[in-house]
């Protein structure tokens, strides 16, 4: 099973790095050592997270957290969106395209059309 983790600080813009990078990805490693990521925005105040248990796409292009649209979007979750094939067609008759096989990036794609 995935470890994700996020956090959020009010005031000083250095804090939320470090805590992330030194401290909750460590504490999630157990959780899935397939790979490990993390994502920090709006000026070093919000911070996602990830260690990944590799299931549906083997590869490095399932890792997250995963951004989308020139990182419009970003998203880090653990779970299986039973119908992304499905939706997945749907979204490419809408002219998206794919980089991975992943359901993570089908939902930043629905979120993004949707």
């Amino acid at each position: 099973m995935c470890g994700i983790a996020g956090f959020f600080h009010t005031n000083d813009s250095t804090y939320c790095s470090e805590v992330i990078t030194n401290s909750l990805s460590q504490y999630l490693y157990h959780r899935g050592p397939d790979s490990h990521g993390i994502n920090i925005f709006f000026n070093n105040r919000i911070a996602l997270a990830h260690t990944r248990l590799s299931i549906l796409d083997l590869s490095t292009m399932g890792h997250q957290p995963m951004s989308f649209q020139q990182d419009r979007f970003s998203i880090t979750y653990n779970g299986e969106i039973y119908n992304f094939l499905e939706l997945k067609v749907s979204l490419e008759q809408k002219g998206y395209t794919f980089n991975s096989k992943t359901d993570t990036e089908v939902i930043l794609a629905a979120y993004a059309e949707w």
